[in-house]
């Protein structure tokens, strides 16, 4: 464990002086777009995110587990598509190894209904996952479907908020799912790039009645290299509510955003 979270910290300490000696200077105007921009799942760019979320206590087990995503997000029009595809190391028993894979793929596109020139934002859309899993420890073994709606506020050039709502169903295969998601997240600008984070996860499967609401504290870092807005960011998250065996219990969330900006 100690190992993971050394390597953890370096990729963040290394990612961040690098980051920052290539950095470009931006005026006050420039800097709380690209700010506002940073962390709004509705920005109208391209986008390549790397997210890892290391579980390093599950509840009723003395095991650690670990979720990868690899999320790319593309706009067409007022249609935003975003692809999740996971890469997992989890327990299965006591008795042997953890599996490691990919999980089942995910893809939403969301209408943007509101005006994309407006500092509050929302969209809803229709949501697709794929049994793209390597092992069945690792994915539910049937087509689903769904919905997803999301809102982010930054009217303030100081606190942007919002929310990431989904759910959804198996429609065909072996599998049974009915999954709902909750995705709060709050973000407060320090100044600088510098920004208080808070985007934890909230799981409810209705199917087999378990949920886990974790809260979390982090901060982030924000910079532009060229065409190319980096955020990068660390967040501790606990879990405060829970049901069921094998949910995390304590999380780290780290991540590098990837944005890149339209040529003039």
């Amino acid at each position: 464990m100690i190992k993971h979270w050394l390597s953890i910290l370096m990729v963040v300490v290394v990612t961040l002086a690098v980051g920052q000696a290539l950095a470009q200077e931006l005026t006050e105007e420039e800097q709380q777009k690209m700010l506002a921009a940073a962390n709004n799942p509705l920005a109208n760019m391209t986008a390549f995110n790397i997210q890892n979320y290391y579980y390093a206590d599950l509840y009723g087990t003395e095991d650690s587990a670990n979720t990868a995503w690899l999320r790319f997000v593309k706009p067409f029009g007022k249609w935003l598509m975003r692809a999740s595809l996971p890469v997992s190391t989890v327990p299965v028993s006591s008795s042997s190894d953890p599996v490691s894979g990919l999980g089942d793929l995910n893809v939403f596109m969301a209408y943007l209904l509101s005006d994309p020139s407006s500092p509050a934002q929302y969209g809803i859309g229709p949501l697709v996952a794929a049994p793209t899993a390597t092992d069945e420890a690792l994915g539910v073994d049937a087509w689903q479907a769904g919905a997803a709606a999301v809102y982010f506020n930054a009217e303030s050039p100081k606190v942007q908020w919002g929310g990431l709502l989904t759910w959804q169903t198996s429609i065909s295969g072996d599998g049974d799912t009915n999954l709902s998601v909750l995705q709060p997240f709050l973000m407060l600008q320090l100044g600088k790039g510098t920004y208080l984070r808070s985007a934890p996860i909230w799981l409810f499967d209705l199917e087999n009645d378990t949920y886990n609401v974790p809260f979390g504290v982090g901060i982030g870092k924000v910079l532009k290299v060229d065409r190319t807005v980096f955020n990068m960011f660390i967040e501790p998250q606990w879990t405060v509510l829970h049901d069921g065996v094998g949910q995390p219990e304590f999380t780290v969330f780290v991540g590098l955003n990837l944005q890149f900006l339209p040529k003039r």
